[in-house]
């Protein structure tokens, strides 16, 4: 048995579900296919899912909803007669979207509630188009699939005791047809996932059922060794292991959504990125442990928005609890961090800039100063990482020092070096400005290899 799960761009128009109706009926294995929302048609459309989120901000702000409601219920309506089904299908859909204005604006799950029917609409769709089609399939709703999550808006975990309630769709004789995104409480309210989160709801179900594979379809051919927009033409990844994927997601690859991992790695069950477009192409196959073998570094990522919190003190070493006063300086801002480079006399914390306003800012070098009374303490903005990635790495002499000397050569200063104990990654940290051509500087020493 397969997972199957397409995006929002492969269920973006009529022609598009047809190629996915034609994926899933051309193996039998393909037995639970899980459905995005749709996605832009091309570059200036609207995705529904931001439709459905205008619709929400006009809606709790009192404006007229007309305009937002007849937007979405159109979009449906020429999906479903583009595929020659009958206008009566939208019926059901119409009434969904317009109920969702009588919904409690103070009810915290109400946003939830919004943004899930772009998922939940289209798999009715789906289905009832696949039926038409002579397939044995059916609509089953994330309540029923046993998907019961936690009760915290936007950001849903998913309980642990759901999946022996979700393994009995692995029984079922019908193509089953789930929303992705969402789940629901025990109280039976509506709770998505982080925006994305279809590829959580796949990943969940993978796992649920024991399947041999989880299929994930886009709109690109599995994975490549850096991002296409910076290099050009980069060689695409066959395989890699879940950790590698990890260390790549967290650092800009934007190909899975990086929550998704989780539930099939830990079910060791095998996840393959494939292209709706061209399903023939084998894609990228992310695996627990992968067979192939020899090159140091399987892809090369970069991320900015970043900042240094820097703190400096003679004899740092030697003070007890230093390293928790400032932990818990953050911690009692809320302020997440990133990496953590040190040395004997100071350290060095990354915090995406996000996180950081002008008044946490402010708040945190005030607490700090005062706690540690430091020798020098400032926050640098404008940083970038370069992540080098590849478990084999640890096996390979010389890749820090092949990557430095690419970027010497270059005239790119580096901030920072940063290796974890695991030896899966390697992070440099340095200026904004010299982001993309360090990418390049760096994968045209490695790509031969990649």
């Amino acid at each position: 048995m397969k997972v199957v799960k397409f995006g929002g761009s492969s269920l973006a128009s009529a022609g598009q579900i047809e190629k996915v109706f034609n994926i899933v009926s051309a193996d039998s294995t393909r037995k639970i296919v899980v459905v995005s929302a749709p996605g832009k048609r091309e570059a200036k459309d609207t995705k529904v899912t931001d439709a459905l989120i205008a619709y929400y901000n006009a809606f709790k702000q009192q404006d007229v909803l007309d305009a937002h409601q007849e937007w979405i219920i159109e979009r449906y309506r020429s999906i479903a007669l583009a595929l020659g089904m009958d206008e009566t299908v939208i019926d059901p859909i119409a009434e969904n979207i317009k109920a969702l204005a009588s919904l409690d604006v103070k009810n915290k799950f109400t946003y939830d509630t919004f943004l899930a029917a772009g998922e939940n609409n289209n798999a009715k769709l789906v289905a009832q188009y696949f039926k038409a089609k002579g397939l044995n399939c059916r609509y089953i709703h994330p309540a029923d699939a046993g998907i019961i999550v936690s009760a915290q808006p936007s950001n849903a975990r998913l309980l642990k005791d759901s999946y022996k309630k979700i393994k009995y769709l692995a029984d079922l004789e019908e193509i089953i047809i789930v929303p992705g995104f969402f789940g629901v409480t025990e109280a039976g309210e509506v709770c998505t996932f982080s925006r994305g989160g279809s590829d959580i709801t796949g990943s969940i179900l993978a796992a649920g059922v024991k399947a041999e594979m989880y299929e994930n379809f886009t709109d690109v051919d599995g994975i490549f060794a850096a991002h296409p927009g910076v290099i050009k033409n980069p060689h695409s990844i066959k395989e890699l292991t879940y950790r590698e994927m990890r260390e790549l997601a967290y650092s800009g690859f934007s190909v899975l959504h990086d929550e998704a991992l989780v539930p099939a790695y830990r079910a060791n069950v095998p996840l393959v990125i494939k292209n709706t477009n061209n399903p023939d192409h084998p894609g990228t196959r992310i695996v627990t442990k992968r067979e192939t073998k020899g090159a140091p570094v399987v892809g090369i990522a970069s991320s900015n928005g970043f900042a240094s919190l820097f703190i400096n003190k003679y004899l740092m070493n030697k003070e007890v609890g230093f390293g928790r006063k400032v932990l818990s300086a953050l911690e009692n801002l809320g302020i997440r961090f990133e990496h953590m480079p040190t040395g004997i006399d100071d350290m060095s914390i990354i915090i995406r800039e996000k996180y950081l306003s002008k008044q946490l800012e402010k708040s945190l070098l005030k607490n700090l100063s005062e706690s540690l009374h430091p020798d020098e303490l400032y926050i640098e903005h404008g940083l970038s990482i370069i992540m080098l990635v590849g478990e084999d790495m640890k096996e390979h002499a010389g890749v820090t020092a092949r990557a430095a000397r690419a970027l010497a050569v270059h005239g790119i200063s580096i901030s920072m070096i940063s290796q974890g104990s695991s030896e899966v990654s390697l992070m440099f940290i340095l200026d904004e400005k010299d982001e993309k051509q360090a990418l390049r500087a760096i994968y045209d020493e490695f790509y031969f290899e990649i």
